[in-house]
């Protein structure tokens, strides 16, 4: 049974990763590249269901290509230099 994402409320990353059936380094990377905000509480983050709910959304899949092209394009070009 699939869990309903709760705009107000908070979720840690395990939690995050349960219900986007995601892996460990994928919200991780998330994280890391902005695609989803969150606060960290002592050494972990916790993550409002608002954040998972706009990356399950058309904008954010955009954002994501487009972050997805620039860093091909940084690698492309890095490459391209050797």
């Amino acid at each position: 049974m699939d869990k309903e994402i709760l705009p107000n409320a908070v979720y840690t990353t395990q939690e995050a990763q349960d219900i986007m059936k995601i892996s460990n380094s994928t919200i991780k990377r998330l994280l890391k590249n902005g695609l989803i905000k969150a606060n960290k509480v002592g050494r972990q983050y916790r993550i409002l269901g608002k954040e998972l709910l706009k990356l399950v959304s058309p904008q954010a899949e955009e954002k994501a290509v487009k972050q997805y092209l620039n860093i091909k394009d940084k690698v492309v070009k890095e490459i391209n230099k050797w």
